[in-house]
């Protein structure tokens, strides 16, 4: 499958031939895909900003040395059933390889070439299966518009640990979570699918914006499934599209629900905060009350009672037992002074 390109094997002929992808994800791509017999995957290989205008090759093999070069950015961009194509501003480089084989199955590179130093690159597993991938999406490409949502149903066959999904080069949220990601809600549910004799992870983002366009992953254990997401503006042919694709569902309806449901995970986190804030308010009006009531006992004697005639501020503090008594302070007072 492709050709071998000797002179860079040869121009880079040491045990420090490539860097594999380091904490820094100078490039980083999945690490496990699952194909099924016939047909296509396209990989999506992230690179650092420093790399927009370096050649970028797809190479294959288990080490990089010796490794068969399979497509590059700078030769014709199709080579047999592979192609390449590189995306600068999202700095991204794809490569797609179509009408899979079972012989296809092998490992793989995501590579940067460098002209100075050893090559940057990160190494992937394609799995070539004749029945049923172990993780599996309908379609690696999604469209939605802005102020919209989309829903991406990954398959998978066992049940094992939770899925998740994952912005390339981001974070990830867990099955059965709310959450926000690049500023969009999201909701995933895990639930099994009699049909296809298996499990589903529906993946639904709501509140597009432009910025969300990129390439994300279902991940199930080790596998990886990648998905490219592009947002557009709405125009009344998206509309009409988004209507055929979701089958005719109430688009209307769905925005509703979808509003509920960001209202409810913005509520349940101000939720969190509201007890607080009461304890903290009746903790302050106690002690002004208190405050207040030594500052009126500090200020009145019996005698200043007597003459303003308060009752109830002087029975409490200088009669205390005389309190539920039904005789006038003038009386009390009276008595305390005979």
């Amino acid at each position: 499958m492709g050709f071998m390109s000797s002179w860079v094997k040869l121009k880079y002929l040491n045990v420090f031939s490539v860097v594999v992808s380091t904490d820094t994800q100078s490039v980083s791509t999945v690490s496990h895909v699952s194909v099924k017999q016939g047909g296509s995957i396209t990989i999506p290989c992230l690179y650092n900003q420093r790399y927009r205008n370096n050649v970028k090759y797809g190479c294959r093999g288990y080490n990089w040395l010796g490794c068969s070069t399979v497509v590059r950015t700078d030769h014709p961009k199709t080579s047999g059933k592979t192609s390449v194509s590189d995306d600068i501003n999202q700095r991204v480089f794809t490569v797609t390889m179509t009408s899979l084989s079972l012989s296809d199955s092998d490992y793989y590179w995501c590579i940067v070439e460098r002209k100075i130093k050893a090559d940057d690159g990160d190494r992937l597993q394609i799995s070539v299966t004749p029945g049923t991938p172990e993780l599996y999406v309908d379609q690696q490409q999604i469209t939605g518009v802005v102020g919209g949502s989309v829903t991406v149903l990954c398959y998978y066959s066992s049940q094992g640990s939770s899925g998740r999904w994952c912005r390339m080069g981001g974070s990830c949220v867990a099955a059965g979570h709310y959450g926000a990601l690049d500023g969009t809600f999201l909701k995933l549910v895990q639930e099994q699918r009699e049909t296809t004799n298996g499990y589903v992870l529906m993946v639904n983002m709501s509140g597009l914006m432009m910025k969300n366009t990129g390439w994300y992953w279902c991940e199930k254990g080790k596998l990886q499934m990648p998905v490219h997401i592009t947002v557009n503006q709405p125009t009344t042919t998206q509309s009409t599209t988004a209507n055929q694709n979701n089958g005719g569902t109430d688009e209307t309806q769905q925005e509703k629900d979808q509003r509920l449901e960001r209202m409810f995970f913005y509520l349940l986190k101000a939720g969190s905060v509201l007890p607080f804030l009461l304890c903290t308010i009746i903790a302050v009006v106690k002690f002004r009350e208190n405050r207040h009531q030594d500052d009126t006992k500090d200020a009145l004697t019996p005698e200043s009672c007597f003459w303003r005639n308060l009752p109830t501020v002087c029975t409490k503090y200088f009669f205390p037992e005389r309190n539920n008594n039904t005789l006038s302070v003038q009386n009390i007072m009276k008595e305390s002074l005979q």
